[in-house]
C-alpha cells in the first residue's frame, strides 16, 4: 500500500477520476430518472 512510485500516484488519480465521473453520472441519471419525461 505504501508504493509512491509515479506510476502508482497517477494510477489512483485515474481512479478517483472515474469514480468522480461515476458519481456526477448517478446523481445525473437519478435526476432524469425522477423527471416527468417518459422515454420511447
Amino acid at each position: 500500500m505504501g508504493d509512491k512510485s509515479p506510476k502508482a500516484k497517477d494510477k489512483a488519480k485515474k481512479q478517483d477520476t472515474k469514480q468522480k465521473d461515476q458519481k456526477k453520472t448517478d446523481a445525473r441519471d437519478k435526476a432524469n430518472a425522477t423527471a416527468p419525461k417518459k422515454k420511447t
